[in-house]
């Protein structure tokens, strides 16, 4: 099978540039395109039943969040000499839900995405590659991270 869309997924931890250089490898081996995201772990709070709007000591400026994003997915592509055609993508959300959905909608086959492989509690707990892994409708490679 050839991939036609691979899709990195980065947290910025400290495994992200192998986890891209791995997508960036597959991508070349197979003419891919090639499409770099980064998810902001932010959800608006939400009001209380009596308060028709949050207080504004709550409200954080969305575009700021999603500004400050870019900058970071810019350095790093910089840092791992990403090609210049890769399209770079920042989401504001829940992680796991924004990579699958971005996925969906883009026409990604292929998720590249760093998994720390937790057992125990943290696994019972979740983890954003184990629900890439059980809700995504495309191939999914949980780049191993060791540490």
């Amino acid at each position: 099978m050839s991939y036609r869309h691979v899709l990195i997924a980065v947290d910025f931890s400290s495994a992200s540039e192998h986890v891209a250089r791995r997508a960036i490898g597959i991508s070349r081996r197979n003419s891919a395109v090639l499409s770099l995201l980064h998810v902001v772990d932010y959800l608006p709070p939400l009001g209380f039943a009596d308060d028709l709007l949050p207080t504004p000591a709550l409200l954080v400026n969305e575009k700021e969040l999603i500004g400050h994003g870019m900058a970071s997915l810019e350095t790093f592509a910089r840092k791992i000499d990403l090609p210049a055609d890769t399209a770079r993508h920042v989401r504001l959300g829940a992680p796991h839900q924004e990579i699958v959905e971005f996925a969906r909608t883009q026409g990604v086959d292929l998720i590249v995405l760093g998994s720390h492989g937790r057992h125990g509690l943290g696994r019972l707990l979740g983890s954003t590659a184990n629900s890439v892994l059980n809700h995504a409708a495309c191939d999914v490679l949980a780049v191993r991270i060791t540490a």
